[in-house]
This record gives C-alpha cells, structure tokens and sequence, in this order.
C-alpha cells in the first residue's frame, strides 16, 4: 500500500477537518435552536440530509480555495473565503428550505430563517476558528524561540506598515539573533504608539538621543535596520546618518526579494542604496513564466552586471546556469554565492574568453542553452581609446562568436548586453558596442525571415550605481582617503539606475523579444527607461554629505576635464532610430536599423586585417563606414575641459 506524502496527508487531514465541522455546524444549530420532540424530528430527518449537504459543501469550499492555504500562515483573506463559502451554502439552506422542502416534502421550514443565521455564524467560526488558533500557536512558539534566540537589540527606522512586516519577520525567525527593541518613524503622527509591542521613541531625526537613553539603561542598542521609507530623500537620510557617525553601530537596510515576511532580509547599507529611487515595478509572474526551467547562459559572469544577471536568473526558476567567464577570481565568485542563493539551479562554471571562437562554438553546443545574455565586454572608455584593438577584439569579434555560438546551439534568445554610448558614439567603447549590434540586428533579421523563432536583441543601459569601474565607487574611495573627489566636468550629467533594478529590466526586455510581436512592430533594440538624469557634481555632493561631510569644507571636489570619449550628455535613441511600443514599464524599444550580411562580413574581414596590423586609421575607416555618426564624432566631442580648480563638477561614469 502506497503511503501518501506528508504535505498531501495535510490537505487530506483539512479536507476531513472542514467536512466534519460541517456536519457539527448542522447538529449544534438544531441543538441550541430545538428542544424536545422539535428536537428529536429535526434529527430524525437528518442523516437523510447531511451526507449530502456535506458533500455539495466540499465542493464549494474547494471553489473558494479554502485547500490551498496552510493553517500556518491563515489571514483575512483566507478569513474572506470562508465568509464567501459560508454564505453560499448558508443561500443553499434557504432555497432548500423555502423552495423545496417546505412546500413539497416536510409540509413546514425544516430549518427556518433563525436556525439559517445561526448556522452562517456557527459554521464561520468552526472553519475559521481552529486556523486562527493554529496560526497563533505557530506564532507563539516561534517567538517564544526567536526571543530565545536573539542576542541583539535592533532600532528599527520606518514607517508603520514596513516595520509591521519586519517585527513579524523577527518573530518568525527569519532575521535571526535580531530583535525589535524600539522605533523611529518619519512621521510625527507615529508618536506615542507601539507596534507589535514595540514602542515608537521618536523622529528619526531623535537618533542619538535614543540610543544615548538606551545606553544609560543598560539595554545599547547594537544594530540599526532601516526600512525603505526611511532612506528616501523627504526622510533626510543624510541628516539622520550624520548623527549615527558618533554610535559606531552597524546600519542594515531590507533587502526584500519576495513581498511575504520570509523573504525578508537585511543586507548591509550601502551609499548608493540613498542614491537613486527605484522608479520600476518589476513584473515578477512574467520573469518567473520566461525564465522557469530554462537552460541559460551568461557570458562575462562574474562582472558586476553579469553577475546580478546570473543570481536574477536562478531567482526567477532557470533549471540550469553556464557562467563563462575569463576571470578565475570572478568566476569563483560567483559560482559560491550560486550555490549558496540558488540551491534549486544547477550551476556549472567554466573559463573561457569569448574572444576564443574555437572554445565558445563547441562549449555552447554541448551545453544546449534556451536563452543567452551576453555580459561579456570591455567598457572602460580611457582604456578602449588607447588600447583600441582590444576593444575591437573583444565587443566585436567577441559578440560575433557568441552570437554565431547561440544561433548554432538553437537558444532561443539571445540578449546583448549594450550600453548608451552605442547612440551616435564618439568612443571607441560605443562605436565597438554599436557595430557589435548590427551584426545582431542583421542575424536577427536573416532568422525572422526565416521563421526560425529564435530572437537576437540587445539592450542598452547607462550608468549603473556600483558597477565596477563606476563613479560612485570611485568617489566612495577619494572619499574614504579624506578627499580630493575628482569630477571631469561641471556640465556633465548621467542616468542612473540601481544594479537589481537594471538586471531585472534586461530580463523583462528579453521576455518581451519572445512574446510574439508583429514584423511591422518588431523590436530589435531596447533601452531602459532611467528615470531623471543627475548631474555628477549633485551626485559627488550627496555622497560626500551621507558620508557625514560637507563638501567644499570636509572634502574639496576638484575639476580633473572631460576625457577623450566621452561627452557630456547621454541620450537613448539616434535620431534616425524608428521607434517600436513594448508596452512595457521601464522598457523602450526601437526597430532594427542594420546593413546586408555580406556587408558586414566585408567589414568584420577589413577589422581583422586592420587590428592584425595595428593600422588604427584602417579600422576607424572601417567604424565610420559602419556607423556614420562615429564620422561625426568630432563635432560631438565636449569643448576643452577648464582648468583645475576646487569648484563643485561632475564625473562620468568611466
């Protein structure tokens, strides 16, 4: 005999709990409503109702859900359903007992309208009743072992409902050795209230001399858990961080993945957490349908974005994740934190230059990927300008053999990681990244044609908070030294956008390329919608104040000029780019403009002889030919940088 597993024997033991509370509700109504020989003949009566009434009430508890939630995490709306359930059988009783045995059968109301109504109450509280009584007993001891447990003392910064949804966390466990000790809120009306038990102290602003108050009482507090609401610009983060400085505690931020309390956690806070709001809601049912059970690879790993990209993609449900990467550090990196936040995925990594065109064919081959995300690139605009070839080794003919590596291999989409500079570019970085994309958009319109359904689209992104190589980085470590943070320009402004947020939109980017768009609306090209660009001379200024300094006076910002490469504004779409609707939040899409394949296989040939022999004019001739606004670029190039000098400025991102 074949024994049931354990999680159907629940839903087998509250499917009888529900059938049988059903039957008592029926019993105690003719209890407390009859007595006597009224009694005894309603009971008489009942076996020939009851089995089915009980039957047709299964039925109707399993339409309203009421088998799906566990008792342990049983709420109002679990509460609404039985309400819902309830009230139609409690209709049933009454077209039964008014239509039908009434006038037909019985000769009188066998239960009557009374009898009717106490059965709507009693039968709500025996189904909701023992769930609430349960969940509060999984309640109390699970407190009763996170109190044990916990070791230290937390002010929590918020407003009311996230710090709701963190105490319950704490109880839960799932913040351990935490535990909720006081409140700050932003919001005056907050004070003189508890929640959960726990009192609200203050302002946010009060920091320091609420946890001077708790020292003198021999309770210190020994962390401090900042929700959202506490970091956002109108709570003046900056003002409360500075009075943190003397506390020499540790500050914590949420970090959330999910929206229930066990997917609550604390990650360490960071600067550019206080930077740049998240101004996208992330479709999470959409990433969990496009990457659920899927073979993927991610190429360039173990960089800051590819990175993010892999632990997003093992997050949402891929089955199995390739990290390619030339890195051995990097790719170590990575491949522990996969195993650590990603035990459902099979990760493998493996060493492998994308420039390697005989190691990446057979390496995609064997490993039969449904959708690639091609991180792999160098990006780092000085660089690129002087060490030209490489750029070109790496963003074109790299791109070009993964491209060909995914086509080969049969995945079904193929993302290439771009970046802003690719419209009209003036750098080597984006002219490198653009062409690289026009080989894309021209394979990509051979398979379309071909009714092969495989897609290859690229999106393009700017500045990322925290990337590496990135200036917020950058000026967190002239800032650690004591100064001087160095700015390109006063003019120069950027998009911004946080890593999380940048990588989920990738994805979402991807999933809207296989979604079955007409030819005429086809996009080849998506661009994420940054928010409002900052200047960089704001951006250094904030960093330095939520340091707990004052710009100009504790660190002086100097003007390094603007470097070969870049300009001082970005923009997301050429002039001539024909636009497409993805009716997506967050994402933008533009229709492929490409030359002829045998064109671009003339180019790609002359690039080779070019960089063979080191001949830069060959293969900026090339570029130009390719991409006539890099012919341009001259005309786009900033005017000469101002001299040094101690006034605020902005840097770029590279």
């Amino acid at each position: 005999m074949a024994i049931l597993p354990k999680q159907n024997l629940k839903k087998l033991a509250v499917i009888l709990h529900d059938l049988a509370v059903t039957a008592l509700a029926i019993w105690l109504v003719f209890v407390v409503r009859f007595e006597g020989a009224q009694l005894i003949e309603h009971l008489r009566y009942l076996p020939r109702f009851l089995p089915f009434f009980t039957a047709y009430a299964g039925l109707v508890y399993w339409l309203f859900s009421l088998y799906r939630s566990k008792w342990r995490f049983a709420s109002l709306p679990d509460l609404s359903n039985i309400v819902k359930a309830v009230s139609v059988l409690t209709v049933t009783l009454l077209v039964v007992d008014y239509v039908l045995v009434a006038p037909n059968f019985y000769g009188a109301f066998y239960f009557g309208k009374i009898s009717i109504a106490l059965y709507w109450l009693v039968q709500v509280a025996l189904l909701g009743g023992p769930r609430l009584a349960y969940r509060y007993f999984k309640y109390a001891r699970s407190r009763t072992s996170a109190v044990r447990e916990a070791s230290l003392p937390a002010l929590l910064l918020g407003r009311g409902v996230e710090i709701e949804m963190v105490i319950r966390a704490m109880e839960a466990g799932t913040m351990r050795r935490l535990r909720p000790a006081g409140i700050l809120s932003p919001r005056p009306d907050d004070l003189g209230q508890s929640i959960r038990g726990v009192p609200v102290l203050g302002l946010l602003g009060d920091i320091e001399r609420v946890a001077s108050e708790a020292i003198e009482h021999g309770e210190a507090y020994r962390r401090i858990v900042a929700t959202p609401s506490a970091l956002l610009p109108e709570a003046q983060p900056e003002k409360w961080l500075a009075r943190t400085r003397k506390l020499a505690l540790p500050i914590s931020r949420i970090d959330s993945l999910g929206e229930g309390v066990r997917d609550t956690e604390v990650a360490p806070l960071e600067i550019e957490d206080l930077l740049v709001r998240s101004t996208v809601a992330i479709d999470r049912e959409r990433l969990g349908s496009f990457l659920k059970g899927k073979r993927v690879i991610v190429t360039g790993g173990g960089g800051s974005i590819g990175s993010e990209i892999c632990l997003r993609c093992a997050a949402f449900g891929a089955a199995e994740l390739l990290v390619v990467e030339s890195s051995e550090p990097a790719l170590f990196q990575i491949t522990e934190q996969l195993s650590v936040q990603a035990p459902d995925t099979a990760i493998s990594g493996v060493l492998a230059d994308v420039r390697d065109r005989e190691r990446i064919m057979p390496l995609f081959a064997g490993f039969r990927p449904d959708i690639v995300i091609h991180a792999a690139a160098l990006k780092h605009v000085p660089y690129l300008e002087a060490d030209w070839s490489e750029g070109i080794k790496t963003n074109i003919f790299g791109s070009v053999n993964v491209t060909d590596a995914t086509v080969a291999a049969g995945a079904r989409t193929f993302v290439l990681i771009s970046t802003d500079k690719a419209i009209e570019p003036v750098s080597m970085l984006g002219a490198t990244k653009r062409f690289a994309e026009i080989y894309a958009q021209s394979r990509d319109a051979e398979l379309t044609a071909a009714d092969s359904g495989i897609r290859l689209v690229a999106v393009r992104f700017g500045n990322v908070l925290g990337s590496a190589g990135s200036v917020v980085p950058k000026f967190k470590a002239q800032i650690a030294r004591g100064g001087p943070v160095t700015v390109t320009s006063p003019e120069m402004i950027r998009y911004f956008m946080t890593i999380r947020e940048a990588c989920d939109l990738v994805l979402t980017a991807a999933s809207h390329a296989r979604s079955g768009e007409t030819q005429a609306e086809r996009a080849a090209v998506y661009v994420l919608k940054m928010g409002q660009p900052m200047r960089i001379m704001d951006l250094a200024e904030r960093m330095i104040r939520l340091a707990g300094f004052e710009p100009g006076e504790d660190i002086e910002i100097i003007v390094s000029g603007v470097r070969p490469g870049e300009r001082l504004n970005e923009i997301l779409f050429a002039r001539d780019e024909p636009m497409a609707e993805t009716g997506l939040d967050g994402v933008m899409a533009a229709k492929p403009i490409f030359a002829g394949r045998a064109r671009i296989e003339a180019w790609l040939a002359q690039l080779q002889a070019a960089v063979k022999a080191n001949d830069q004019a060959a293969a900026h001739a090339v570029l130009d030919e390719a991409i006539p606004d890099f012919s341009r670029r001259d005309s786009k190039r900033p005017d000469a940088p101002a001299p040094p000098s101690s006034q605020p400025a902005a840097a770029s991102r590279h």
